[in-house]
């Protein structure tokens, strides 16, 4: 057997490890701060997955949903403006009866009691686990009516969202005073400025913390188009796209990503970052100097 040899064993070896490592470990959880709950740290993002409310759709929504739910994910993030995506959802999830395996989270544009009964319609179920006020804009918008629906029994958890950079002044002044359950804010490898301010915020104040685009909205994907994976990022990634959100869940402040995808293969693959090592201080540092360079 020659050197070359050697190192193809030795190198198909350790794909195999962590291959094995990748299926047979425990996904990655994370506890929700006001509660301790824990969800696993990989969802579904439906914002342009979803959007029409046909046979084709319904089909792949439903074969998306019963993979998160095969590799060890509950976690599925909606809203009321985000097409058919909540009637999709609701039928899907209504008709194969897979609501109580689901952390299922939703947004309304306002405090809107009409809003909320038709999201709640839509998605076929008397309550959701996570109701969030959508874009805050206003460092005066109030979580008073949400809080209402909460002690109801119409939500288990607050949240508020946004993916506006112009907006985190008026997301910070709302995560302080009013302190929600959760904050949904844009984050990626090459997008890392909710480190500067909401992560720190979100942490001082005990809110989870779901992060909206975790791909820099196909910025990243474009970026490393036809380039091989780092072999030094080999130890806790075998995929880009595992590479990107385990950039996030890097951060312990991260309670869970949530990647939108409407490919069976592509959710298996994103739930493969629950899996396996994380990327260690040094190794984050390492990532984000590769990506300034792309």
């Amino acid at each position: 057997m020659t050197r070359r040899d050697l190192a193809a064993l030795a190198g198909g070896l350790l794909v195999s490890t962590r291959a094995v490592a990748q299926t047979e470990t425990q996904p990655l959880t994370r506890a929700i701060p006001t509660s301790g709950e824990r969800i696993p740290a990989v969802g579904l993002g439906t914002a342009y997955v979803f959007d029409e409310n046909n046979e084709a759709t319904r089909s792949k929504a439903d074969a998306i949903v019963q993979t998160l739910i095969k590799n060890g994910g509950r976690l599925i993030d909606t809203a009321s403006t985000y097409g058919d995506a909540e009637s999709v959802l609701g039928q899907v999830t209504a008709s194969a009866g897979l609501r109580d395996e689901l952390f299922l989270a939703t947004k309304l544009e306002s405090p809107d009691a009409r809003e909320l009964k038709r999201s709640l319609a839509r998605l076929k179920t008397a309550s959701v686990d996570l109701l969030q006020l959508h874009n805050v804009r206003s460092k005066q918008q109030s979580l008073e009516r949400f809080r209402e629906w909460k002690k109801q029994g119409l939500c288990r958890y607050v949240g508020i969202t946004s993916t506006f950079r112009r907006d985190y002044p008026a997301v910070e002044a709302v995560l302080e005073r009013e302190k929600p359950d959760f904050v949904q804010i844009d984050y990626s490898l090459d997008n890392r400025g909710a480190e500067k301010t909401i992560l720190p915020l979100a942490a001082e104040i005990r809110a989870g913390v779901l992060t909206a685009l975790p791909y820099g909205n196909g910025r990243l994907f474009k970026a490393v188009h036809g380039k091989e994976l780092p072999d030094w990022a080999r130890v806790f990634a075998n995929s880009w796209g595992q590479f990107f959100l385990k950039y996030l869940l890097g951060d312990s402040r991260v309670t869970a990503v949530i990647p939108g995808t409407s490919d069976p293969s592509h959710m298996t693959d994103n739930a493969g970052a629950m899996r396996g090592p994380l990327p260690d201080p040094d190794q984050r540092r390492r990532m984000i100097e590769f990506a300034d360079s792309l």
